[in-house]
């Protein structure tokens, strides 16, 4: 990380602090407080995604589909499966679909499954979040250019799985510090780095230092985790710094969620992971001192909502 970007960086930490100070909820006696993350809580892309869904609801052509779960989210997908919305697992599910609409999730998915599409004659609604659109693009061009592709993310991801798909070589996906030290060095061809725009921001750094060191060529390195990640991840490890609890909401298989618990709990022990308030067991909160609320990408805000008004009640108002 250069010095404008560490720069930068350190006057966006102070700035979200200084924020923070200030959205912070006081008891009367001022013995206990709560902060609830501005961050948490729907993205650009998680919200077009889910809003492209429900519209296609009342006016697409059905039976209406969506490639994969729409978003990592339980309560979402159970709410769109009540509505009629089926989701398709993977492309051997998807020979069955002779007709109707196809969603492709936000998390984007294969070259290949366009492919598949066109040639069953389906209708397709490509609801992609722009920033992975951009990597597809990214891997796309500088594979064609002969660069191999590193990615870094988790391999078993469904952004990650459609990263690959658009990468006209098979890439290198790196998730460990042992997977960056295992990268091919000093081949003939040129390395271009990319993100999983999920991924732990100071993770991400860390292991392109690591390849970078491995190779005798500089490598391009592109930071594609999304501006709205970096903010929540920013954001929470702020507020964990200051808290005796913290809770994070959201999906079970909600890898920013994971990831966002991860940075948390570094900084405080007292950290749950929650998906509805009724995971949570109220009488591990502390009654004195400083509970956070944050959420995931995936997370709707009527269950942020539900958390913060309970918590208040049981946080604020108990002492």
């Amino acid at each position: 990380m250069n010095e404008d970007r560490r720069r930068t960086t350190a006057d966006r930490e102070e700035e979200i602090r200084r924020e923070i100070r200030e959205r912070t909820e006081y008891a009367a006696d001022g013995s206990a407080s709560l902060i609830v993350a501005r961050s948490a809580g729907f993205c650009f892309g998680v919200k077009r995604a889910v809003d492209t869904v429900y519209e296609q609801v009342k006016t697409g052509q059905g039976p209406i589909c969506t490639f994969g779960p729409i978003i990592h989210n339980e309560e979402v997908v159970r709410d769109l499966e009540e509505k009629g919305v089926r989701v398709i697992r993977d492309e051997t599910e998807l020979t069955s679909v002779t007709e109707g609409t196809v969603i492709i999730r936000s998390h984007g998915v294969p070259m290949y499954i366009y492919e598949m599409l066109r040639e069953k004659g389906l209708t397709v609604v490509d609801a992609t979040c722009p920033f992975v659109k951009k990597i597809h693009r990214y891997v796309h061009e500088y594979s064609q250019n002969g660069y191999d592709i590193v990615i870094i993310g988790s391999a078993s991801h469904p952004e990650v799985e459609g990263i690959r798909g658009w990468c006209l070589r098979p890439p290198v996906v790196v998730a460990t510090e042992e997977e960056a030290e295992a990268v091919p060095r000093g081949t003939d061809r040129p390395l271009c780095i990319v993100s999983q725009t999920t991924f732990n921001l100071k993770k991400f750094y860390k292991l392109v230092e690591i390849i970078a060191s491995l190779r005798y060529d500089k490598p391009v390195v592109l930071n594609t985790i999304c501006n709205a990640t970096e903010e929540r991840q920013t954001e929470a490890r702020s507020i964990a710094e200051l808290a005796d609890a913290m809770i994070v909401i959201g999906g079970r298989h909600s890898s920013n969620t994971q990831k966002l618990t991860e940075i948390c709990k570094k900084e405080c022990n007292n950290t749950f992971f929650i998906q509805t308030f009724d995971d949570l067991n109220p009488s591990l909160l502390p009654s004195r001192g400083c509970v956070g609320i944050t959420a995931g990408a995936s997370t709707p805000n009527n269950l942020i909502e539900e958390v913060s008004k309970q918590c208040r009640k049981i946080i604020l108002n108990r002492c």
